[in-house]
């Protein structure tokens, strides 16, 4: 699995027009599923996540953790992140995981990062959507769950 986490000061996603989900200070998710992935991705980016400091201290360094500056999640469902491009101009998106496991295992972390007590809010999964996000610093990672 790969996410990419961009710490915004405020989001928000429309699918088919309507406001689907919204938040103020947090994460943005951008999470694509590959047919290779298992449960233990999804156990292995709720931790990164639920504890990734990228959050400025007092000092101004990047100390704190979404918990710590009691931030929500905005989860957006992205294929295009395995997006393969070493072959001509068009990408393949082959290593993708299919809509059912990919929509299985996204929902899977959505639920997971909710145990852990966050706030989570999402697109439409498969839809084509609107997002709009104020990325503070920017500050923008890429985790992909196949380079622990």
């Amino acid at each position: 699995m790969r996410v990419v986490i961009q710490r915004v000061s405020q989001a928000s996603v429309l699918a088919d027009g309507e406001e689907n989900g919204k938040i103020k200070q947090g994460f943005v998710l951008l999470v694509g599923v590959e047919e290779a992935d298992t449960d233990e991705d999804v156990a292995y980016l709720t931790r990164k996540i639920a504890n990734l400091r990228i959050f400025e201290d007092d000092e101004g360094k990047m100390n704190l953790s979404l918990r710590d500056v009691q931030g929500e999640i905005l989860s957006i469902s992205q294929f295009t992140l395995h997006a393969n491009t070493k072959k001509g101009n068009r990408p393949s998106f082959i290593e993708a995981a299919k809509p059912e496991k990919a929509d299985e295992l996204y929902d899977q972390l959505n639920d997971n990062l909710r145990q852990e007590g966050f706030t989570v809010e999402t697109g439409v999964f498969g839809a084509d959507m609107d997002v709009s996000l104020v990325n503070d610093g920017p500050v923008t990672i890429l985790i992909d769950s196949k380079n622990k």
